[in-house]
């Protein structure tokens, strides 16, 4: 039997390992991203690794979320990027530029390379046949240094697209139909490649919308062949020399396959508040008065995402209940939209245009009414995602996002153009793009870079390190959170709190700020403590900031029925030991403030079972460690940046400390 696409890049990066589904295997990392509002952490523990520069083919990082400067906490963390970056030898995309995942995709993916990324969205650029992965900032730096990377291998499921889009029907409704049938869980230790005759129909734009929302099922990552549409693509972008042909094997071995046919799609709407709550469109029973429509972000901002947008608002106006905003995902969309003249037709609508930024994603500006309706294409319908919890989030195509900001209420591009609908159709995306890379910085040369100053602003503080587990444990339950816990419940998203990610101790404060507004102080007084939750614990982004607060705050252990793929390792990075409960029913004894007790800590951990004693409750329980031989290593010695240290020094790339 042949190999997969998935499966030739695994191999042709391997180091060390098992490429058995479920086993470690160790990969050479050719390129990684940051984002402003994730990164900070990650350079300060590179700086802290004591490397004068990446090691990396390319390394990027991206300004692109939070670009309000409400104060400045944001304009200062971007100053230290930039010169970090500089310092270290770092491409950095400006403010403006546009979306990190859209950039890389644009401007830096190659067939066949191995990225990662910290955002959960890196996938993304799995559309050029690269294998892309989502990962803490932690293991961005590590990835940096140029360690091989740990990999969990993968289970890979081909997915075979049959037949074509129907006009009116987008990807987003590909990968709504995906998360319908898998969920929001069925991805975890998968990488799901994009395959068939169906599959050569769509896009890289498109594409990229389905690999960067396979994060949304807990996906290791998304792949597409690259084949003669991604070379069309990586010409138009001037950058032809880099394509290289990457295809599965004709007879390739799967570990699961599932068809869908796009022919038979219609369009989809994800309703809250969690991205796999999907139905047709045409199933709603009720269609409430909408108050806020976003068409954009790294999922939706392509070229044709708003050129079809566009034509669906053509000769109409946005309804007067609505506020409809876009966030075009780069400068070179941006301006072939104005060029072509759909950048006009969105205005004339009523749209207004925001920043080229991710903003409203991630609750940073447009944050809906008290109890209002949003309707959104981006990737992410959490309670509180949008910066309130009281309104509901809905997850639509661009079309459908158009049509809605039409009606007030929800609706189909087919409920505005009828049979004009195929005018759609006729959209494609550019033969040749607006290439203008004026607002990249690429890396100094080593001699120069050495002589630059990193700019710390006073809100920039030291990354937090932690201690090594305790041989006898005995504290108590800080938290007793239920399924489905997000990072943005752990660490709220915002323009405000985003422009604290660079402070833990002030950040840490608001630690559960809108999940158990009592936490961090109620953690603080108890000094040591451990979190007690349910299923898919810490889903969501890859935001590391979700296990640092809790680790300042004492949390030596987070114990729960399943948790989160990204999460987990930015657990085992930062110190806080993961486990699960043997028995879930376990769950459902303990309490908010019980007394836990965990004897011979240090030697049971290798054991991968260890007994919990509730004191308050007088039972016992055992907690297993669903972790890798290497991650086990990591929890010992207190946290990746320990571990990444003695590895280096073993290596012989950094000499021991005195």
């Amino acid at each position: 039997m042949g190999d997969s696409l998935t499966k030739k890049i695994i191999k042709s990066h391997f180091v060390k390992g098992s490429m058995k589904p479920g086993q470690d295997v160790f990969i050479k990392v050719d390129q990684t991203l940051t984002h402003d509002i994730n990164a900070v952490m990650t350079y300060l523990a590179f700086e802290q690794i004591g490397l004068k520069r990446a090691r990396t083919e390319i390394s990027v990082s991206n300004l692109d979320h939070n670009l309000l400067y409400i104060d400045n906490k944001t304009p200062d963390d971007h100053i230290y990027l930039r010169t970090a970056a500089e310092k270290y030898g770092v491409y950095v995309s400006r403010p403006g530029n546009g979306i990190c995942h859209t950039i890389h995709c644009s401007r830096f993916a190659v067939p066949g390379k191995v990225l990662m990324g910290g955002d959960s969205h890196t996938p993304s650029s799995g559309a050029v046949g690269m294998l892309s992965i989502g990962v803490g900032g932690m293991d961005v730096a590590t990835a940096m240094t140029g360690i091989p990377m740990r990999l969990t291998m993968p289970e890979i499921v081909k997915v075979n697209l049959k037949g074509h889009l129907q006009p009116g029907v987008n990807a987003k409704d590909v990968v709504l139909e995906m998360l319908r049938r898998v969920g929001i869980k069925g991805g975890l230790g998968k990488v799901y490649e994009y395959v068939g005759e169906g599959a050569a129909t769509l896009s890289v734009p498109e594409r990229m919308t389905i690999t960067n929302m396979g994060a949304e099922m807990g996906a290791t990552s998304s792949i597409f062949p690259a084949d003669e549409t991604v070379k069309k693509f990586m010409e138009a972008e001037d950058r032809g020399d880099k394509y290289v042909e990457m295809l599965p094997d004709p007879d390739a071995d799967y570990d699961a396959e599932m068809d869908i046919d796009l022919s038979s799609l219609q369009p989809l709407i994800a309703l809250p508040n969690q991205p796999d709550n999907v139905i047709p469109m045409s199933e709603l029973k009720e269609h409430p008065t909408v108050a806020q429509v976003f068409m954009g972000s790294c999922t939706n901002g392509s070229y044709s995402d708003f050129a079809k947008a566009a034509l669906v608002l053509k000769d109409h106006h946005v309804d007067e209940n609505v506020q409809c905003t876009a966030g075009i995902a780069s400068r070179q969309i941006y301006k072939q939209l104005m060029k072509d003249g759909y950048l006009d037709m969105l205005i004339d609508a009523g749209v207004r245009i925001l920043e080229l930024s991710c903003g409203p994603c991630c609750a940073i500006g447009q944050v809906p009414p008290t109890n209002g309706i949003a309707v959104r294409t981006s990737n992410r319908n959490f309670l509180g995602r949008a910066g309130s919890r009281n309104c509901s989030i809905y997850l639509v195509s661009p079309e459908s996002a158009a049509a809605t900001a039409i009606k007030g209420t929800f609706a189909t591009a087919e409920d505005i153009l009828g049979t004009d609908v195929d005018i759609l159709a006729t959209v494609h995306e550019p033969a040749h793009y607006f290439v203008d890379d004026s607002m990249l910085i690429a890396p100094l040369p080593e001699e120069e870079a050495e002589k630059v100053e990193v700019v710390k602003g006073p809100n920039i503080q030291y990354l937090p390190i932690p201690e090594k587990p305790a041989e006898h444990l005995l504290c108590k339950v800080s938290l007793k959170g239920g399924d489905n816990i997000s990072t943005d419940d752990i660490t709220p998203a915002g323009a405000e709190f985003s422009s604290m990610r660079s402070n833990i101790p002030l950040m840490s404060k608001y630690c559960y700020n809108r999940y158990d507004p009592e936490f961090s102080e109620r953690a603080r007084e108890m000094g040591k403590s451990i979190i007690v939750a349910g299923e898919n614990y810490g889903q969501g982004s890859s935001r590391e900031h979700a296990a640092i607060n809790p680790m300042y705050l004492g949390v030596k252990c987070v114990i729960a029925k399943s948790i989160a793929r990204i999460h987990k390792g930015n657990l085992i990075n930062h110190g806080i030991v993961p486990m699960l409960f043997e028995d879930p029913a376990d769950y459902e004894k303990i309490e908010l403030g019980d007394e836990l007790e965990i004897l011979h800590f240090l030697e049971e951990i290798p054991t991968r079972r260890v007994t919990v004693t509730d004191k308050t409750k007088k039972f016992s329980f055992t907690a297993k460690l669903d972790l890798s031989d290497a991650q086990i290593e990591v929890v010992l010695a207190g946290g990746q940046l320990r571990y990444l240290k003695q590895e280096l020094v073993k290596e012989g790339i950094l000499e021991a400390e005195a």
